[in-house]
């Protein structure tokens, strides 16, 4: 299998396979992670304008962990999953405080950073060193389990293991950075979860599902479940100084580290909270149409509740209130998704 399967992967690419992503262009080990990061159970469609005015501002390492983290989360507000953002900044002040800068270049090294896992670390010392290493991405696992009709789950850790195993067996070591592009190219154009166009895969004749005719069936889906629902209950509070009251959210946990407004349990809870935080005068306004927001294990429901108030102006932290922040500086925080959209429309900006 491993005599035909990489030429045949590589005279496809050649031919085929995508050649002009902005990453691929001056290419660089901090362009590679950059990209590999962002991709992450993300499409390449949606990442290509957050990789442009990521890299816009923040060209290098060096400009990037020297950055202000709000600024780091305001520029992948909207990308999801922002531990990344968080692990990416924390990541580039490592790799300039211990490595002056220049990346690790060993699979093992790259690992010890945080947000790089194997596959990551694998995909930079190919791509952006030229050096023999193996990637398992999800493209990669789903085009591995239907070349090789690998049953069982990619969850368990046996499959995983021997998935591993025939990817290492696979990998070659010349032209190393194009073959772990093209099987990734392949996953993601030809051989995809759903609807895959095995009519156009130069891997056809040795593709074990495709001969049994069950491609659909590999990798092993997990069983579906419904996805819950959540309310979430925000106060958008604004005072007589046209300043709205922001709280930071924990790093772990939903939106962690981003800007967000102050949470109640339910609308009823706003009078007590705003006695709470010392708040005399205020007026509770109509509540906002409901925000649904899906993300990937659950749906928000998300309530935004504005008040009117009369607080003093202010421009610092309270560590019980919250920060109270001027209109136009709302475009310069990290907000989740959601919030940044209601800004926008509410204040018309």
């Amino acid at each position: 299998m491993a005599k035909t399967f990489t030429p045949k992967l590589l005279h496809w690419f050649d031919q085929f396979g995508r050649h002009d992503l902005p990453w691929q262009k001056q290419k660089t080990a901090y362009r590679v992670w950059l990209s590999e990061i962002m991709l992450q159970q993300t499409q390449v469609k949606t990442v290509i304008d957050y990789f442009h005015r990521f890299i816009e501002r923040f060209p290098n390492v060096k400009t990037l962990a020297t950055a202000n983290s709000d600024e780091v989360l305001h520029l992948w507000a909207g990308l999801g999953y922002y531990a990344r953002a968080r692990n990416l900044h924390r990541a580039a002040q490592i790799i300039q405080e211990q490595y002056n800068g220049r990346f690790p270049r060993t699979v093992e090294a790259l690992q010890q950073l945080p947000g790089v896992g194997r596959s990551t670390a694998g995909a930079i010392v190919a791509i952006a060193f030229g050096d023999k290493a193996v990637i398992l991405d999800g493209n990669v696992k789903r085009v591995l389990s239907r070349v090789y009709a690998v049953e069982g789950s990619p969850l368990d850790k046996n499959v995983i293991d021997n998935l591993w195993a025939i990817a290492e067996k696979l990998t070659p070591v010349e032209r190393i950075g194009d073959y772990t592009q093209a099987i990734m190219d392949l996953g993601a154009t030809l051989c995809t979860r759903n609807q895959p166009r095995c009519g156009d895969c130069p891997l056809q004749s040795l593709c074990k599902a495709y001969h049994l005719n069950r491609v659909e069936d590999f990798p092993a889906k997990k069983a579906k479940k419904e996805k819950p629902t959540r309310d979430v209950h925000l106060i958008l509070l604004e005072n007589n100084a046209q300043q709205i009251l922001l709280h930071k959210r924990p790093d772990s946990g939903i939106w962690g580290g981003l800007w967000c407004l102050p949470e109640v349990l339910e609308k009823e809870a706003i009078s007590l909270w705003c006695t709470q935080n010392n708040l005399k005068k205020y007026a509770v306004q109509p509540s906002l149409a409901p925000i649904k927001h899906v993300l990937t294990h659950f749906t928000l429901q998300i309530h935004v509740h504005p008040v009117k108030c009369v607080a003093g102006k202010s421009r610092t932290s309270n560590a019980k209130l919250g920060t109270w922040t001027a209109l136009p500086a709302l475009i310069s925080l990290g907000f989740p998704a959601p919030i940044q959209k209601l800004f926008k429309r509410y204040y018309n900006d």
